[in-house]
């Protein structure tokens, strides 16, 4: 065991501290390295089990999810970037059932984002059945089967004869979205980061900077078995002939910044205010069917990764929502998005940015991780308390709805330090091992015992059986940004009581019923021709537009 670490907080001769003490990370072997990168960036140590007691950490963060004792045994100050229970949204059969509930309990109306779907071989009869009113058609359409539980585009086939479909394990059948929207002919998908803080009460953030994944080669229905053409996962279309050919509109490579796509449809005439909110909702929708049966758990959060197709209509669907989002870096588009994201995500929940319903303890910060705190704000400045009610409930001629223009404009984050190797570190800023805990609570000047006894009085400690969600402070609402993280539930005051205690999902969907009525009046009174707008934007996708306009970004 190494020497023991004064309590933070007393100095020689119990003088008063000079500094607080470096906050703690945990890893593993699945630790992304972008993660730990940023955290030692920010001022961060990383945890060493061998010189360090075991409790002696602020942050797990791990790919795979952690077992139930860890969050049990977990205590107030620690914080894990797993919630238990989430496989209800990221599995792709449960992730069906649910919508599919939500469909049948609050009408289909609302939940139009996902495509006709069943899950094989539980559902096989119906698919059949479905497949054969299909075929009479004069035009039937396509399929797609996905493995349940696979990620990264393996083992997915799309066919349109029944003869075709072959599967070992859990899946789904799913209707294949065959009018994809198309830049240069190429398929494409996107990436949307959420963040959820709590799931009770359910507090939701999106990220408004995100991943454009294209396909390799065009599109061509007649050339079912070619996966560069079909499929946009970046894991299948790095190994593709083409990836480093400079292709048509999208360049090298297979991705782009979200903002960029954005860009690219706006000079197209397309109200991409409009998609975002549908994207916005189309992500509350999906927490909401979830979150009611996922367990109360204090002190974690989840990093969602949201799959969304946009057809040639600009209609978003939702294809699939990814546990553990990719975090590997593998071009510039990766390296200029993820590290913002992750210093973005540590704000958001253990930063000046964590709010009254997630971490509650007095946490403690370097100076450099208060520096990146005060970094300005990629976006255009402060939202509104209720961003979403804001944005959807204004006039679309008003300008943009977010913040994600700004980082298109240069407007982002301030270069910051590279990280320090822990091994350079000077030996006393590396924090050592502390076993006196339970006798540091009567040192009352220690920051340390302060930061845990502030946490056991306003934080869930209580066993996993205790009924009931963590108390807090209801009063408080979230804050409605953190870096480029914007608040999309609770999204007004009526959603924000409805979710204070037991989640009231019907009270919730009445409200998004209602911004849904008023967002449509919106449109009528504004005027805008969506057909007319469609129609350019075809006829520009079919060549007839200006030369400039064709790599513009």
């Amino acid at each position: 065991m190494g020497t023991k670490r004064k309590p933070a907080g007393l100095g020689e001769d119990n003088e008063p501290p000079r500094a607080s003490p470096k906050p703690v990370f945990r890893v593993d072997d699945t630790t992304p390295e972008v993660v730990q990168s940023v955290l030692l960036e920010r001022g961060w140590s990383r945890f060493n089990g061998r010189s360090q007691d075991g409790d002696d950490w602020d942050l797990y963060w791990r790919t795979p999810p952690f077992p139930v004792t860890k969050h049990v045994s977990l205590q107030p100050w620690q914080q894990l970037n797993h919630h238990p229970g989430t496989s209800r949204l990221t599995r792709k059969d449960d992730l069906a059932k649910l919508l599919r509930h939500m469909q049948g309990a609050h009408g289909a109306g609302l939940y139009t984002f996902i495509p006709l779907t069943f899950v094989l071989p539980n559902e096989y009869h119906k698919f059949v059945a479905e497949y054969s009113r299909e075929m009479l058609r004069t035009n039937p359409g396509y399929w797609i089967c996905k493995p349940a539980e696979l990620s990264r585009g393996r083992g997915i086939s799309i066919f349109r004869d029944i003869r075709d479909l072959a599967f070992d394990d859990t899946c789904v059948v799913q209707k294949y979205i065959c009018n994809p929207l198309l830049v240069g002919h190429y398929k494409c998908d996107l990436r949307i980061y959420v963040c959820v803080t709590a799931f009770q009460p359910l507090t939701a953030y999106i990220y408004q900077e995100g991943l454009v994944r294209f396909a390799t080669e065009k599109f061509d229905l007649r050339n079912l078995r070619s996966d560069y053409a079909h499929l946009t996962n970046s894991s299948i279309n790095r190994s593709g002939p083409s990836y480093g050919a400079c292709k048509e509109v999208i360049g090298r490579g297979c991705k782009w910044l979200l903002s960029r796509l954005f860009s690219y449809l706006r000079l197209r005439g397309v109200d991409d205010g409009l998609l975002w909110r549908q994207i916005c909702r189309l992500a509350i929708l999906t927490l909401l069917a979830a979150a009611p049966g996922i367990p109360t758990a204090a002190n974690c959060f989840e990093l969602l990764g949201f799959d969304v197709l946009v057809d040639d209509s600009f209609k978003p669907w939702l294809l699939e929502v990814n546990y553990s989002p990719a975090l590997t870096q593998h071009c510039t588009t990766d390296v200029s998005l993820k590290r913002e994201l992750i210093h973005d995500v540590i704000e958001l929940v253990h930063g000046a940015g964590a709010h009254v319903w997630g971490w509650a303890g007095n946490r403690t910060s370097s100076a450099e991780d208060q520096g990146h705190r005060d970094r300005p704000s990629k976006g255009r400045g402060p939202l509104p308390c209720w961003p979403h009610l804001q944005v959807v409930g204004r006039a679309l001629s008003q300008g943009e709805p977010f913040a994600i223009r700004g980082r298109a404009r240069g407007t982002g984050p301030q270069a910051t330090q590279a990280c320090m190797p822990r091994e350079s570190m000077p030996e006393q800023d590396r924090l050592s091992t502390w076993t006196e805990l339970p006798r540091a609570k009567a040192r009352v000047r220690s920051r340390l015992t302060q930061r845990k006894s502030s946490a056991l009085q306003s934080h869930s400690c209580r066993p996993a059986s205790s009924p009931g969600p963590p108390p807090s402070n209801s009063s408080e609402c979230p804050k409605p940004q953190v870096g480029n993280f914007i608040l999309i539930f609770p999204f007004n005051k009526a959603t924000f009581q409805a979710s204070r205690k037991r989640l009231n999902v019907k009270g919730i969907m009445h409200e998004l019923q209602k911004f849904m009525s008023k967002q449509e009046c919106l449109v009528a009174e504004s005027g805008m021709d969506t057909r007319g707008t469609l129609r350019a934007f075809k006829g520009l996708h079919m060549g007839h537009r200006p030369r400039e306009l064709l790599y513009s970004h």
